[in-house]
């Protein structure tokens, strides 16, 4: 290293073609902007929709998995460090945040950048429903048909077809 120069590695531009992810189903749309890392670990059905300047954070190991019929708003950011499978008719508003990985707490001594990383699956499961701006952090399940609701920060599992939200979200009621 040159004294006084900085050196920095990239992932990527997170440019990529179609035919670089593990699976791009038919009729699956990008819209401008979209960003793929790892596209390699990256499986998308068919007929899914990705909204404007969304970044699929693919990791260099696990997979994110997208199902069929599934809709991603606009500026959505998906990181499947921890592994992210997502199921068939699933609608994710806008501004969606999903994360599968976290720094575990090692003490004061240990800058928390510097701390051990846990990795947790994340499953959206068949036709749920995620709002605007919600965050789904690692590990949790969100059940088939669940909602919920916009600006959740989701913690904990949601079960089948809860209607959940808040933050912490907190499931109010069992849809019909």
């Amino acid at each position: 290293m040159l004294r006084g120069v900085i050196r920095h590695r990239s992932h990527g531009t997170g440019e990529f073609r179609p035919e670089e992810l593990a699976r791009c189903g038919a009729d699956c749309v990008f819209e401008p902007g979209v960003l793929i890392f790892h596209p390699e670990n990256v499986e998308l059905g068919e007929n899914v929709y990705v909204g404007h300047g969304t970044i699929l954070k693919g990791y260099h190991r696990n997979r994110m998995v997208i199902g069929d019929r599934t809709f991603i708003g606009q500026g959505c950011f998906f990181h499947s460090a921890g592994g992210l499978r997502i199921g068939r008719s699933v609608g994710i508003g806008p501004h969606v945040r999903i994360l599968t990985s976290s720094h575990e707490e090692a003490g004061r001594d240990l800058p928390i950048l510097d701390a051990p990383i846990r990795f947790a699956e994340v499953v959206i499961e068949d036709d749920a429903d995620v709002g605007i701006g919600a965050i789904i952090l690692p590990g949790v399940t969100i059940g088939r048909g669940a909602q919920i609701g916009a600006g959740a920060v989701v913690t904990r599992d949601v079960p089948a077809y809860a209607v959940a939200y808040g933050n912490p979200a907190k499931v109010a009621r069992t849809r019909p």
